[in-house]
């Protein structure tokens, strides 16, 4: 469980960061809380001085006689493992802000995308967690890629089937392939599948099935390859149903 502790001169934009990181929290299913927020720097540091902080979402103008960078190295001074994320309108003190060893430096108006994005790499450096994620062409949206069931290209659009929800984006199949790893293939033009997702195969109907009746086809072009790396030991073990497929 890590312990998240906000501290920005503007309430309601510690509410709002609040909403954001909660949202975040639970759409992840990530462990972690906020466990305390204030607009007062004097209150931050007796906080972490003498409570378990994780994690400081730090604000640099907060309106007072101390900034967010010299809070940041009274900080250190009592606590060198906290992870520091400076969440500032002021970019300009970019680099400064690394001498504090940053994790990471958010511009402000702060986007949920972005901000998904630092938290996520967050939990992965904390917890050695190796699941591998897939940033979109719009730099903005991250995907777990063990989450991703299979991807359709519509148009000039790309469409990211996951276990909770579609992303959108513009790019071509040959660059997202080459960004995915062997559990990803492509039966169709317009296809590129999962095998790990498949449930069901029906070779009669060239029909690939996964949970929430989603459905998939394999292209005579691509049905060769397919067909051999379905037949590969791995794959064939771990479909939940083949029998359309014998």
């Amino acid at each position: 469980m890590l312990n998240f502790v906000l501290c920005d001169d503007n309430s309601s934009a510690i509410d709002k960061l609040s909403k954001m990181l909660n949202s975040i929290i639970l759409s992840h299913n990530l462990k972690g809380q906020i466990a305390f927020s204030t607009t007062n720097p004097d209150e931050l540091l007796n906080y972490v001085k003498n409570n378990l902080t994780h994690v400081l979402l730090l604000d640099i103008d907060l309106k007072s006689s101390i900034s967010g960078l010299e809070l940041a190295e009274k900080i250190r001074e009592v606590d060198k493992s906290v992870y520091i994320i400076f969440i500032t309108g002021h970019f300009e003190y970019g680099m400064m802000a690394y001498k504090y060893k940053t994790f990471d430096y958010l511009q402000k108006p702060l986007t949920k995308e972005r901000f998904e994005e630092t938290i996520l790499r967050l939990y992965s450096d904390v917890f050695g967690d190796k699941t591998k994620y897939l940033k979109l062409d719009n730099d903005k949206t991250v995907i777990k890629e063990n989450t991703i069931r299979f991807i359709k290209k519509d148009g000039m659009k790309v469409i990211f089937h996951t276990d909770t929800r579609d992303y959108e984006t513009y790019s071509s199949f040959n660059k997202i392939s080459a960004m995915l790893p062997y559990n990803f293939v492509r039966c169709h033009k317009s296809y590129i599948v999962n095998m790990d997702k498949i449930t069901d195969i029906d070779l009669s109907n060239n029909s690939i099935s996964f949970t929430k009746n989603d459905v998939c086809y394999i292209g005579p072009k691509y049905k060769n390859e397919f067909m051999e790396v379905l037949n590969n030991e791995y794959f064939s073990n771990n479909l939940v149903s083949l029998d359309h497929a014998k």
